[in-house]
């Protein structure tokens, strides 16, 4: 506990964000060299050769360091979601993590990957042509149903471990799964986005920043590695199957499953009920299958816990394929 009384006063779970950036004309900013790498298209996408070739047409959304605007292809027409993500000298951390985001990018073509047409980088800024997911995320999704049924929840989960099982034969660790880097399409596809704090791993111990990522969505072996064994030999894929875990009790329980409704989720919650925390509650409603596949992503002992491949083969996700329905 006494790591607890240490970070008590550390970072929240719920951050504010900064206030909205102005908007930016892209005909008239500054010119960009050349796309940081060539952009992965189908034989229908159009190549996206500067910022100039795309007309704003509104904001998506805000975070931290950035912004996501809805944008034309003047050319072609077809729509791409642009972020942008600003630099000063205070954010050398969020260039790096933007470049590593680049590089992996470039890696990966995946169905179950939210797809990069081209990056651009300028002393500024790095910009980055996405595929547009029209329906948002999946936190968009929870805040307006509160909780999802299981068939569709099995759907969800079915498409993220294919997407991680894609990523991890890649030896690309996500290190971020969460509702809001689940973006969904018109056609309810699910896909995994935002790989900002993920990274290629390069040998079976290789060190890496443990605290990385979203707290609430980590593993106990990131928490507290002494206690859990996560100290250069675990295994860091599996840490994306905890947080799948988190997520997939989220969509029954309508909340952060792992602490109580109106509990304050910071540092010193947080580590109690991931690493300390010994019942499971899982919703009353709830199938036999749903909780043993949730038991199994959650199981503390990273070295006990679910593989992709076991969990690709579970009854929860292994049912007959699902046309997923968000309502």
């Amino acid at each position: 506990m006494a790591l607890v009384r240490e970070r008590r006063h550390q970072q929240a779970l719920r951050l504010s964000l900064p206030p909205p950036i102005p908007a930016a004309d892209f005909r008239h900013r500054p010119a960009h060299p050349p796309p940081l790498f060539p952009a992965i298209t189908s034989p229908l996408s159009p190549v996206i050769n500067d910022l100039s070739d795309l007309q704003k047409l509104s904001v998506l959304g805000h975070g931290n360091s950035g912004t996501v605007y809805k944008v034309r292809h003047r050319r072609t027409s077809s729509i791409f979601a642009l972020k942008v993500l600003r630099f000063d000298h205070n954010t050398t951390t969020v260039r790096q993590q933007a470049v590593r985001e680049a590089e992996i990018l470039k890696r990966v073509d995946s169905p179950y990957i939210v797809r990069c047409h081209a990056v651009f980088d300028s002393d500024d800024d790095i910009c980055f042509a996405m595929e547009h997911m029209e329906r948002g995320s999946l936190q968009d999704v929870l805040l307006l149903h509160k909780v999802l049924s299981e068939e569709v929840i099995s759907g969800v989960a079915r498409r993220v471990l294919q997407g991680l099982q894609y990523l991890h034969r890649m030896k690309i660790v996500h290190r971020d799964i969460k509702p809001s880097n689940l973006l969904i399409n018109a056609k309810g596809h699910v896909k995994i986005a935002d790989f900002g704090v993920s990274r290629v791993v390069v040998g079976k111990h290789d060190s890496c920043d443990r605290f990385m990522g979203t707290c609430a969505y980590m593993s106990p072996e990131r928490f507290d590695p002494e206690k859990w064994g996560g100290d250069h030999n675990a295994d860091e894929f599996a840490g994306d199957v905890w947080s799948l875990g988190v997520v997939v009790l989220e969509c029954l329980k309508g909340h952060y499953p792992l602490i109580g409704v109106g509990e304050k989720p910071d540092w010193a919650a947080l580590v109690c009920a991931i690493c300390f925390g010994e019942k499971l509650e899982m919703p009353e409603n709830s199938s036999p299958e749903f909780r043993s596949f949730v038991r199994r992503c959650l199981e503390k002992d990273w070295r006990n816990r679910g593989t992709i491949n076991e969990l690709l083969d579970h009854p929860f996700v292994s049912r007959r394929e699902i046309l997923i329905d968000f309502g």
